[in-house]
């Protein structure tokens, strides 16, 4: 009776999330429409929804910029601050919020990679607003590391509990928006991972959802769905880690409307091919973080700056012939056409990446329309760092077209693959996730600062 009740719950959720539907007799087993197919929140649990700064001038490619807006709003008064600041229904000069986790004076020593630096205030912006707190690195969309003002008065919805688990073991997985022209196109990359706090957004499409790999600082807690680690151990590898679990969810996710589905084979080679991919995936993505080795191409095929890049360049286009980026009068070469061309929801990724930097050099929003306000503050050219940040990029983006080919082999591979059915993981307590693991963990035993100098204790 009690196994008749069990079969009847998971039909009736099954129905319930749309996985109860009946499939074609042109499914494959390893197909993300078979039913046996994972969704990434069930294999994952917790996630967070993407940052909302509400304001575009606390983020940007520049740090010097950042800075030297904090220093024209804080020198503001009265209605001249208010419509520099931009208020928004979170946050206005006179809001009083709570440090964001690891900044405040209390919190500076707590850990976290986000903990470092000048500690933000938490009175209120108009009549305190203290010294301008370090901007900290940040991954804007897929492939874009930029900066942030880490100040909680200052971004409507900061998302606290991510900035709680950020440290140096943690990494994120970030969806990416679905675009149905761009999954038509080929194999279009399905998620991110990075050791950056990630602002989750997606340059098309609806933002996806940033979940964090730990669910508690010092790599404790993995966000996995409990039992999942050791069924994959039992069946798979023996010494499995939830490293390994991202590498293969990097390697094997595939988007579709409903969001990103993850495979779970059968086959133990299958397994270890999507892992060994999974983690170079990885290594790529970090560029060099976490103690691996910057990414580089072979000898003569290194982009190199020929011709130097102008202080206010107006364009980038391609010459295929030359295998050349023309940046107004300046020019890098070769470039890979496979890196001009990589899209990420249907976006040329090196275009959008330079339309962000060509805006901030002359003060204007990444749109291309005048800047109003404190997006015009610190405009000061083409930074040369960001030359060397767009080789790099270009490195990138060669690189990981490379493995297009072990990316196709894999999906090849699991297209016919068993896949470990829903049966045997809800038989060992897999399925369903329970709503516990959906929510954020108790990750703080000391205080934190709360508006006003008030304390929280976590």
């Amino acid at each position: 009776m009690a196994a008749r009740r069990a079969a009847a719950t998971a039909k009736a959720t099954d129905a319930a999330t749309g996985r109860g539907r009946a499939t074609t007799t042109t499914d494959s087993p390893g197909s993300p429409d078979s039913l046996d197919c994972l969704e990434l929140d069930e294999l994952m649990p917790w996630s967070v929804r993407p940052l909302r700064t509400g304001r575009s001038w606390v983020a940007g490619p520049d740090p010097a910029a950042l800075r030297a807006r904090w220093e024209r709003l804080a020198a503001a008064e009265g209605a001249e601050q208010e419509r520099l600041f931009r208020p928004s229904r979170s946050r206005t000069p006179h809001t009083a919020v709570a440090a964001l986790p690891g900044r405040s004076a209390t919190g500076a020593g707590s850990g976290t990679a986000t903990g470092a630096g000048t500690a933000a205030g938490t009175g209120r912006f108009a009549r305190e607003p203290g010294d301008c707190p370090d901007p900290v690195r940040i991954l804007h969309g897929p492939f874009d590391e930029q900066w942030l003002l880490p100040d909680h008065r200052l971004i409507d919805a900061a998302r606290p509990e991510l900035w709680r688990v950020s440290d140096e073991r943690q990494l994120f997985a970030v969806e990416h928006g679905y675009v149905p022209q761009a999954q038509a196109s080929g194999l279009a990359p399905a998620l991110s991972v990075t050791h950056l706090l990630p602002d989750g957004h997606s340059p098309a499409g609806r933002p996806g959802r940033i979940r964090p790999l730990y669910r508690r600082p010092g790599a404790a807690d993995p966000n996995l769905a409990p039992g999942l680690l050791a069924v994959v151990r039992a069946r798979l590898a023996p010494e499995a880690t939830p490293e390994a679990v991202l590498a293969w969810t990097l390697a094997a996710a595939v988007p579709t409307p409903s969001g990103c589905r993850v495979p779970l084979p059968a086959d133990a080679g299958v397994w270890a091919a999507g892992v060994e991919l999974g983690e170079e995936l990885v290594r790529l993505r970090l560029r060099g973080a976490r103690g691996g080795e910057r990414p580089r191409l072979p000898g003569g095929r290194r982009p190199y700056v020929r011709a130097a890049l102008p202080a206010r360049p107006p364009r980038i286009a391609y010459d295929a012939e030359a295998e050349a980026l023309v940046i107004g009068e300046g020019r890098i070469s070769p470039v890979p056409a496979e890196a001009w061309e990589f899209t990420v929801s249907g976006v040329r990724v090196l275009e959008l990446w330079f339309g962000r930097r060509a805006a901030a050099a002359v003060g204007a929003v990444p749109e291309g329309a005048d800047a109003d306000g404190l997006d015009a503050v610190g405009a000061r050219g083409w930074a040369p760092e960001w030359t060397s940040e767009l080789l790099e990029l270009i490195t990138v983006l060669a690189l990981l077209d490379g493995l297009r080919p072990r990316r196709e082999a894999l999906a090849a591979r699991l297209a016919g693959a068993a896949l470990i059915s829903r049966e045997e993981l809800r038989a060992a307590g897999v399925l369903p996730v329970p709503a516990s693991a959906r929510r954020p963990a108790s990750v703080l035993g000391h205080q934190e600062e709360g508006p006003e100098g008030q304390f929280a204790l976590l």
